[in-house]
């Protein structure tokens, strides 16, 4: 696509635009519903632009590919939705204990197992940070427009580059397939991060080594540096040890990379919260409803507003801790049956009631649900079968 022009394109194609954008060059993917579009994209368009397209026998196969890819000195990703996502655990383990970006993609649909294909859910949030074994350093972005699919999937790359970590691009099925109207950048608009290579002589370089810091410089095999790479703790020079110092050692420092840049990774949105007395904290397609719900309860004289992450893990937990702390309560619409709502309650720390609105009929949450929680239930979840006060609110909102 050219740059600056407007086009009216679908969320899993603005992904592909925005990988493309910010240097992928390497896909390995196996088809699955909702996000198939990804994958198809980059086939057609990856060979046009000297990159690799393949598709692998299954999702195991596929982040093993990428992350191979990524080792060779390509940007790397792949895409898939929650039973490809669940296979693909032990190679995201692999990667975060290697230290090779890459991004993976889920689109989220109804689960568990094979669940409603073409229905949305909101149900994988806790699975892309605990899903693989051990513990771990976790990036996951939310994002909940099209156009922001495209800046998340840059951005994805570059915290991936810089953090030498695999991140996940999370969102839902109606995300991923409605289409807005999104302008591309002209190429240079804005950063992409380049690898950091190593600058001493191969006879030098230790791929893990940490004494300038956190996360080292990372060469990529075939430009004359060979190291060893292995899913067991090693030491700096990548083979395995069972020092149990340098275990320690090594786990600590998985975490700090990510923990200690934090307010360089998180990114929220704040909208009508400078004044608000309830809080809504809300992700994806529910945020959609949730930000519709705050124009109508200001309507009404009430004043709400909307926290959104567009980065989940690292979870916000000083904007929601603040948050909690100048409001009543804080509402967590999820399509799911409660999973970030107790991380809001937990950062919250006992200053203001914490309620949850869960839908799993793999139909959104509707900003009725919303309004009336907040607004008819004294903030008791609200059920999404009131049939007749969604009527009533959604003739009100169109009458004024």
């Amino acid at each position: 696509m050219a740059g600056n022009k407007k086009k009216f394109i679908q969320g899993n194609e603005a992904c592909t635009e925005g990988a493309l954008y910010a240097g992928c060059r390497f896909y390995a993917g196996y088809p699955i519903t909702p996000s198939t579009e990804i994958m198809e994209i980059c086939g057609a368009r990856l060979p046009r632009m000297g990159g690799a397209f393949i598709q692998m026998e299954d999702e195991i196969a596929s982040i093993c590919a990428i992350v191979g890819a990524s080792l060779g000195g390509l940007k790397s990703m792949t895409a898939t939705s929650g039973p490809g996502f669940s296979l693909m655990q032990e190679g995201l383990g692999f990667a975060c204990m290697t230290e090779v970006p890459c991004v993976i993609v889920n689109v989220m649909r109804s689960g568990p197992s094979t669940g409603f294909p073409t229905g949305p859910s909101q149900s994988d949030v806790m699975q892309t940070k605990w899903g693989t074994h051990g513990d771990h350093p976790a990036i996951v972005l939310t994002p909940a427009s099209v156009e922001e699919i495209f800046h998340e999937t840059v951005r994805a790359f570059n915290l991936s580059e810089i953090y030498r970590t695999p991140v996940i691009l999370l969102y839902d099925e109606i995300i991923g397939r409605m289409r807005e109207a999104v302008t591309i950048p002209a190429p240079g608009e804005i950063e992409v991060v380049a690898r950091r290579v190593p600058t001493c002589s191969p006879a030098e370089y230790k791929p893990y080594d940490a004494k300038g810091g956190d996360i080292a410089p990372l060469a990529s095999y075939g430009d004359g540096y060979r190291f060893h790479v292995t899913g067991l703790y090693h030491a700096a020079d990548g083979f395995p040890t069972n020092n149990t110092q340098l275990i320690e050692e090594a786990c600590i420092r998985l975490l700090r990379k990510v923990d200690d840049n934090k307010e360089r990774i998180w990114k929220n949105e704040e909208y009508h919260l400078d004044d608000a007395e309830v809080g809504i904290f809300a992700y994806g397609v529910s945020a959609k409803s949730a930000k519709f719900a705050v124009k109508e309860l200001r309507k009404k004289g009430i004043k709400a507003g909307l926290l959104r992450p567009l980065t989940i893990w690292p979870f916000p937990d000083r904007a929601v801790e603040e948050l909690a702390g100048r409001v009543k309560a804080i509402i967590v619409p999820e399509m799911n049956m409660g999973q970030i709502v107790y991380e809001v309650e937990r950062a919250s720390r006992g200053k203001c009631e914490v309620k949850g609105i869960f839908r799993v009929d793999t139909e959104p949450i509707k900003p009725v649900q919303i309004i009336e929680c907040i607004t008819g239930n004294g903030l008791k979840p609200s059920s999404p079968g009131s049939k007749m006060g969604e009527m009533m609110v959604e003739r009100d909102m169109l009458d004024g």
